[in-house]
């Protein structure tokens, strides 16, 4: 027998624990929104006259057209939706580079439905030890029970969710009546059998494994984060070392400044008053603590499996869970909230000369802009060989010695005696990074809205035939011929009036119809075969190309459009060749 450890570990299931708090919240908020979205938007409707589908968002492949609400995308605007495409790509670098993966914590399909499996596994199994224990026992009538109902939950999800998609590509209340009497097409049952059997798959069992493995965005969102962007971090400077120690409490004195003992100061709570001064941490053998208590609640509520204590990692989706777990157990311990919190890798304190890693606390009274009601902490006084011992620091500065601010003034004192504090929410927003996106993302999007009302509502393409290049009629007549298509964005047919303008006299005839003017069908596209002839002595007839403009109006409206083209004259035809020029 090898004692070599297998090159495949088995997959360790992740049981994250209930949590509550602010960013729970907001979850559950996201989550009804966006799922209120995707299962109600097909059943909303909307009129848009006589004979056009009264769905407010339909994607018509019979008819090849895109109904949002008002807007009506025809098969030639598809740049529509390739702008629309772009900016949702740039505001998923806009929104990564200012705050993280904050769209796969909160709106990526793939964290909806899991919170929504997750929401029922819970609601049936309980929360993290009764499925911990109910993984690891053998398989009886409870535990088969159990099982057997959150799948099926799981599975009448799933149908619902692949049953919702085919709503967007049909009229919802016709084809819902065709799936339950079995009239609907194959199509149909086979996109909701896919879709059913993915969600339930991947909402119900791989979970994180889509997240770590099948996703490309973990690996590609390094290139769109920096030092300055927003993202769930550990206060390590704060938090370390780690241990659980004893939670003793001190009473606030008047020179309380001056303590070093005392780790953290006054601060202004929620509620306008001071909090009470947190005293030591320490371990039985005396070791003075950080903060963390290496509780694990962190972990135990990370759908990830993750610790964020060990710093940033791919497989962190940003969704904060860990924020509220962290926050929960400081209020129970007494402490600062913020010891895992969205921060910034460019917002640690200043490394000191001859320190080698972010320094110990030691003031207090720190104003709640410099980080007290987060808990920043203050330089420790035992690492600093230039504190006096009323509080100041000696500091060269320009080759002169001055007192430094107090410590209890400030949570940290750079090598430069000027106090340290985190940089603003809006400095890790606003930089030149995300304002270049924002930019960006603006101006496609304001192109995009001043083509949709600049458009036409009518519309017309020509094709000249090739095959003849033109035709000598018996009177010696030159006769072009061309393939018009007429497209009608209305709601009722419209008669189309064609016309041209041209350098000499040509005439124009409407291949089976009289005059030159025809019915278009509403919202709709025809094709008309034009014919244009000059005279024998007419210009165009004899030279080899004359530039002419067609002309399309609406009768109704008095609207018009245009397109230039050619007329091939019969000196355009090679004689020694025998081919059309």
């Amino acid at each position: 027998m090898s004692d070599n450890p297998p090159l495949f570990a088995a997959q360790e299931p992740i049981f994250p624990r209930r949590v509550s708090g602010y960013f729970r919240r907001l979850k559950w908020w996201i989550m009804a929104i966006t799922l209120g979205i995707y299962y109600l938007v097909p059943w909303i409707r909307w009129d848009r006259g006589p004979n056009l589908p009264d769905q407010a968002v339909l994607v018509d492949l019979a008819s090849r057209r895109f109904y949002f609400f008002w807007i009506e995308i025809w098969p030639h605007e598809f740049y529509f939706v390739a702008g629309l495409l772009i900016m949702a790509g740039l505001g998923l670098f806009l929104f990564t580079s200012a705050l993280g993966r904050v769209w796969c914590g909160y709106t990526c399909p793939q964290t909806v439905w899991t919170d929504l499996f997750l929401l029922v596994e819970r609601w049936i199994e309980g929360d993290r030890n009764a499925r911990l224990r109910l993984w690891k026992a053998p398989w009886g009538l409870r535990k088969w029970r159990l099982r057997v109902t959150k799948w099926v939950v799981w599975m009448l999800i799933a149908i619902a969710t692949g049953g919702a998609w085919v709503f967007y590509f049909a009229d919802a209340p016709t084809l819902a009546v065709r799936l339950v009497t079995l009239d609907a097409p194959a199509v149909a049952y086979i996109t909701i059998g896919i879709l059913t059997a993915t969600t339930f798959v991947f909402g119900g069992f791989l979970r994180e494994q889509i997240c770590i493995y099948m996703c490309p965005w973990p690996r590609i969102q390094g290139a769109m984060m920096d030092e300055g962007t927003l993202t769930v971090g550990y206060r390590d400077w704060r938090g370390e070392p780690r241990g659980r120690g004893g939670a003793k409490r001190t009473a606030v004195a008047e020179d309380v400044g001056a303590t070093s003992g005392v780790r953290y100061g006054l601060g202004a709570g929620n509620d306008g008053e001071s909090k009470d001064v947190a005293g030591h941490r320490t371990s039985r053998t005396g070791q003075e603590l950080g903060d963390c208590i290496d509780c694990m609640a962190c972990v135990n509520v990370c759908p990830m499996g993750i610790d964020i204590r060990e710093g940033q990692q791919m497989e962190c989706i940003t969704c904060a869970l860990c924020i509220d777990a962290c926050d929960e157990v400081m209020a129970k311990i007494g402490r600062p909230r913020g010891l895992i919190d969205y921060l910034a890798l460019d917002d640690r304190p200043p490394v000191l000369p001859g320190e080698h890693a972010p320094v110990r606390p030691m003031g207090t009274d720190a104003p709640e802009e410099q980080g007290a009601d987060t808990g920043v902490p203050s330089p420790a006084a035992a690492a600093r060989s230039d504190i006096t011992a009323d509080g100041t620091v000696a500091t060269a500065v320009d080759g002169a010695t001055a007192p430094a601010p107090n410590a209890a003034d400030a949570p940290f004192i750079t090598p430069n005696s000027r106090d340290w504090k985190p940089r603003p929410v809006w400095k890790h927003i606003l930089r030149p990074r995300t304002l270049i996106y924002t930019a960006i993302w603006g101006l496609i999007g304001i192109g995009l809205v001043f083509a949709l009302f600049v458009r036409a509502d009518i519309e017309l393409t020509v094709a000249p035939v090739r095959n003849p290049t033109f035709v000598t009629m018996s009177d010696g007549s030159i006769r072009n011929a061309y393939d018009i298509r007429l497209r009608n964005k209305h709601g009722e047919a419209r008669d189309f009036t064609l016309s041209l303008t041209e350098a000499g006299a040509l005439d124009i005839s409407l291949e089976g119809a009289e005059g030159d003017t025809v019915e278009v069908p509403a919202d709709s596209t025809m094709l008309q075969r034009v014919y244009v002839v000059a005279d024998p002595g007419d210009p165009a007839a004899v030279q080899p190309r004359s530039e002419f403009r067609f002309w399309v109006e609406d009768t109704a409206s008095g609207e018009r459009a245009y397109r230039d083209t050619i007329f091939n004259g019969k000196e355009s035809f090679d004689e020694r060749s025998g081919n059309a020029g």
